[in-house]
């Protein structure tokens, strides 16, 4: 993804609500499948980090991209935007 291309999805997720939060409980399996299943169907997803987590979303960021197979877009504050393109039919490509 390039610089043009983060830009585009940023400006995107200023106006997207975040759909998860991670709290106490951390990166669990759940999460995980609850993270992936998301992408499959919006491609671009915005999650939350409480107070009560054990890390920030900049900790978080770089994990959880890899481990759903998608690209971070940004980490700021307690907000993480992760981006993944969906081979899923009748799903609005953003990129």
């Amino acid at each position: 993804m390039d610089s043009g291309q983060r830009a585009k999805l940023r400006s995107i997720a200023m106006t997207t609500q975040p759909t998860l939060q991670i709290g106490k409980n951390g990166i669990t399996e759940h999460l995980l499948q609850e993270i992936d299943d998301q992408l499959t169907r919006r491609e671009l997803i915005k999650i939350t980090v409480l107070n009560n987590a054990d890390f920030s979303a900049k900790e978080a960021v770089g994990t959880l991209a890899e481990q759903c197979g998608a690209q971070p877009v940004q980490a700021v504050g307690n907000k993480i935007t992760l981006y993944r393109r969906s081979d899923k039919d009748g799903v609005k490509h953003l990129l």
